[in-house]
């Protein structure tokens, strides 16, 4: 079976209106699920359709409750229908499931002394994808990073060189098949098809990040709800991405077992009162906080905010001290630059901005959707990153080697030659060059 829909999702094309610029983008995250539907609008992206929906049946990215999920995904898209005025067929999906993991591959193939062709970069990214294998996992991105011809390092495009070797540098992400498996087959329980995937902290990183803060290196920290996920940009392009299980979610957990209060009164009070911050009136500053059981009763304990910080700091400086050792880890935090953008409705709290630029040791700022038209007040803050920047993804289209969802059809060849099979993904795979050049 094809997880991935039919010709619908790979055409592009939307129900009723006929109008294949029309594009949809589906956020779905731990604590809420959102949907924009747009289209082009120059060089940026007009939104005509917005839905949102409190998440159900999804804990860190992942589905583990179909039907609940199921339930708030349709009501999403439904509410951003209504608005629009239009149906959708397809739609982008946020990926943050399955352990995404970052690769760097190299592959130099012979050129003979003869001019760089069009042939010539189709090959060796074909090579470079049948090349990569790692087991129960698929490639989300393909990203072709930089190119070489002979000694000549650093190449943009190298057609039109003369050369005895061209090689080519790329990040190839993937993940899990199972987990995707399972996202795949609760948008299709929908009636919708997946037109592409793309890793949360990278849509993110399209939405929030401007042209010289791609291109002169910049990290993105998506503080989501159940997940924390970074992707680092570099010369224009995604250079590492990794998630981190620990979000607002843990934040709001850790209040509610340290102040023993129910989760649905931590969470009013991390949002009304949450702050990394720390004053001398925090000990004279008391917050409301009932009991668990005693609710009904009416009674209430009176907690000093002083409380309230020791427990929500830890964890925040516990998660930026792991993407700090990450990007280190990686080799990717010098590469990276000395920027860095929050995202995510866990970024807002006040004092986060200050505490990731203390350990980060990065000059940070709150991001926000860049070049979307129409989004209202409520819909334009951090929060909504993801999903404007699959929508920038989805109109625009990927930077990228390999384009479509990816193929997760049981007992189908992981990779094929495109020029000796020309149907499904990898037909579509160098569609990068019309993008690039």
């Amino acid at each position: 079976m094809d997880l991935f829909g039919g010709a619908g999702a790979r055409k592009g094309e939307d129900r009723g209106a006929g109008k294949p610029q029309l594009q949809a983008a589906l956020d779905i995250g731990s604590s809420k699920i959102a949907c924009f539907i747009g289209r082009a609008d120059g060089e940026g992206v007009r939104v005509i359709g917005v839905g949102h929906q409190s998440s159900r049946g999804v804990r860190s990215g992942a589905i583990v409750d179909p039907d609940e999920a199921e339930t708030g995904i349709r009501a999403a898209v439904q509410q951003a229908e209504r608005m629009a005025g239009e149906a959708i067929a397809s739609v982008t999906v946020n990926l943050s499931v399955g352990q995404p993991r970052s690769h760097r591959i190299v592959v130099e193939g012979p050129l003979s002394g003869r001019e760089v062709q069009d042939r010539d970069l189709r090959r060796l990214l074909t090579e470079a994808l049948n090349q990569f294998q790692e087991p129960d996992r698929v490639v989300a991105h393909a990203i072709p990073l930089s190119w070489s011809v002979d000694e000549d390092r650093g190449v943009r495009d190298p057609r039109g060189m003369f050369g005895r070797s061209l090689g080519v540098e790329m990040h190839i992400v993937t993940v899990a098949a199972g987990p995707l498996r399972n996202l795949a087959a609760c948008v299709e329980r929908c009636r919708l098809d997946i037109r592409a995937v793309a890793a949360t902290p990278y849509a993110s990183g399209l939405a929030a990040l401007v042209e010289d803060e791609r291109n002169l290196g910049a990290v993105v920290i998506d503080m989501g709800g159940g997940a924390t996920s970074v992707a680092a940009f570099s010369e224009g392009s995604l250079a590492y991405i990794d998630v981190i299980p620990v979000g607002g979610q843990h934040v709001t957990t850790d209040i509610a077992r340290g102040l023993s209060t129910p989760v649905a009164s931590a969470e009013r009070i991390k949002t009304m009162f949450g702050s990394v911050l720390e004053s001398p009136d925090d000990d004279q500053e008391l917050i409301p906080t009932p009991q668990i059981g005693e609710e009904d009763r009416g009674e209430t304990n009176h907690t000093p905010r002083s409380q309230l910080i020791q427990i929500v700091k830890p964890r925040l400086e516990e998660t930026f001290e792991i993407v700090r050792e990450r990007l280190r880890t990686a080799a990717v935090d010098r590469a990276s630059g000395r920027r860095c953008v929050l995202v995510g409705g866990a970024s807002q709290l006040p004092g986060v901005r200050e505490l990731a630029a203390r350990i980060l040791e990065k000059q940070v700022r709150i991001g926000k959707p860049e070049r979307i038209a129409g989004l209202g007040d409520a819909v334009s803050g951090p929060g909504f990153a993801c999903a404007a920047g699959l929508l920038r993804h989805a109109i625009h289209g990927p930077h990228e080697a390999l384009t479509g969802p990816p193929d997760l059809r049981e007992g189908r060849k992981r990779r094929r030659d495109p020029a000796r099979n020309p149907s499904g993904p990898m037909a579509e795979a160098f569609s990068w060059f019309r993008e690039n050049f």
